[in-house]
This record gives C-alpha cells, sequence and structure tokens, in this order.
C-alpha cells in the first residue's frame, strides 16, 4: 500500500495522527484558496474549516482516479462558493446599459503590487463580483459551470465579471496617481 492510500485509509479509521498529517499536508494551500473568495483571514478560516469537514465526510467517495490534492481542491471550492451563496443575495440580471472605460493601466501600477496587495484588491470586491471572478479567472470555470453552480444564469455571470474587471480596473488607475 503507498503512502497516499494509508494515509486515507488512516483517515477513514478515524485516526487522528492521520487526519492531523492529511490536513497539515493540504490547509495552507486550500486557505490560499479560501483567501481569495473572503472577506478576510477569519472568514477563509471558516471557509477551510467547512471544507475539511465536507473533505473527511466524503473521503470515502475518494477513488484514487486522478490526484488527492484536485479533489481536496475541489471540495474546496465548493465550500467556499456555498459559503459565499449563503452569505450574499447575487443581484438580478441586469444588462449594462454603459460601457466601462477601457482604461490602459501602466505597466509601473502592475509591476509595484505585491500578492498581498492583489489578495487585497480582490477581498474588496463586493461578494457576487469576487466569487465570480475568482471561479472565471483564477479556477477556469465557464459561465455556464458558475452559473450552474451559483444559481444565476450565465448573463448575470457575465455581468458580474465584467463588473469585477471594471472595479479592479479602476482601482488601480486611483492607486497609479
Amino acid at each position: 500500500m503507498d503512502a497516499e492510500h494509508e494515509l486515507i485509509s488512516g483517515c477513514l479509521n478515524q485516526e487522528p495522527v492521520s487526519q492531523e498529517k492529511f490536513y497539515r499536508q493540504f490547509a495552507a494551500k486550500m486557505f490560499g484558496i479560501c483567501l481569495r473568495y473572503a472577506v478576510n483571514p477569519m472568514e477563509a478560516e471558516d471557509m477551510l474549516q467547512c471544507g475539511f469537514i465536507h473533505i473527511f465526510s466524503r473521503l470515502h467517495q475518494f477513488r484514487f482516479e486522478g490526484s488527492l490534492e484536485g479533489w481536496v481542491k475541489k471540495i474546496i471550492i465548493h465550500t467556499a462558493v456555498n459559503y459565499c451563496r449563503k452569505q450574499a443575495k447575487f443581484q438580478l440580471e441586469v444588462e449594462l446599459k454603459e460601457d466601462c472605460l477601457e482604461a490602459t493601466i501602466s505597466e509601473d501600477a502592475l509591476s509595484v503590487l505585491s500578492t498581498k496587495d492583489l489578495l487585497a484588491i480582490v477581498q474588496g470586491l463586493p461578494t457576487g463580483r469576487r466569487t465570480v471572478f475568482n471561479l472565471y479567472v483564477i479556477e477556469g470555470y465557464c459561465h455556464r459551470e458558475i452559473g450552474e453552480m451559483l444559481g444565476i444564469s450565465e448573463g448575470t455571470s457575465k455581468s458580474q465579471l465584467h463588473r469585477a474587471k471594471a472595479s479592479i480596473r479602476k482601482y488601480l488607475m486611483e492607486s497609479e496617481r
């Protein structure tokens, strides 16, 4: 039996040592994912804990087809999205009547931003925009999939993404001054 099978077997047998080892193996990386969806680190910790509860309760469903980390990541993302859905109501589909100005952001503005700054910008977005932005730009889901996950239409997903990008553009333009 290889190490991954052994670790999962220990977790399924509810061995605290195995569960802690499993948690430590994935917690830091999954916390980073939660931070992108959360408003603050405390909310990200809540998402992470809920995610690991789901993971441990569904670990028996892992079929060793594909990577364990990918399976864990998928559950964490779904947990974060569901958390966001419970925390905020997504706006009804509204067609944008005016185009946002396509501003050019200089390379200097982007180069001085740290990962922490970028995370703060994304965390500052309203929940709907932040969630759609993360799912589309970071996780690579399409608008149809996002709509299904969040219970919104594709058009609303596209609108939320457009607004998120406009908000980020506006922030970067203001910080350039």
